[in-house]
């Protein structure tokens, strides 16, 4: 299995005026463009994705739909409250080996230090490896089945600016 993870884009700040909740906080108009821009080169990459997780929080899902868009996968897109910044890593790991019939690739786009913390404890089996993703960050993990433990090899993780190198 293909393993991506998707830090969302840059996102207004905490406390803007008529957000009274950090899951209502949206993409800028910068992160917006930069995530349209990344899309190209994920496509350079010939990357592929069977299914689309994302945080349901509307920074993550805005991030999730402009990569759907791109690829034309918007059918596959699925919202997942275990990719919350609270969530259960254990229950989107079930919910990942549940998937009928099982996925070659899977996106997830989510956030910070969830992602990070998720590819220490799959690649290293602990969350004390630190990892840290950048917003717009992407990384792959392989792995031939997954469980809440070593269990995968990091492929690759990159930054949004080595993302924009990608042509």
């Amino acid at each position: 299995m293909n393993l991506y993870l998707l830090r969302h884009g840059i996102a207004v700040e905490r406390g803007t005026l008529g957000l009274a909740r950090d899951a209502d906080r949206g993409l800028t108009p910068k992160g917006e463009r930069r995530l349209s821009q990344m899309t190209h080169a994920m496509e350079a990459l010939n990357l592929s994705f069977g299914i689309i997780l994302t945080s349901p929080y509307r920074r993550a899902k805005q991030t999730a739909e402009i990569v759907a868009e791109a690829f034309g996968t918007r059918d596959q897109l699925k919202l997942l409250d275990s990719l919350t910044p609270e969530g259960d890593p254990k229950r989107l790991i079930e919910y990942i080996n549940r998937l009928c019939p099982p996925a070659e690739s899977v996106l997830l786009v989510g956030h910070e230090p969830y992602l990070g913390n998720l590819i220490a404890r799959l690649v290293s089996g602990s969350a004390s490896f630190p990892v840290a993703l950048k917003k717009g960050g992407l990384c792959k993990l392989t792995a031939p089945s997954l469980k809440l433990g070593h269990c995968a090899t990091l492929e690759w993780l990159l930054t949004p600016k080595q993302m924009g190198l990608i042509r």
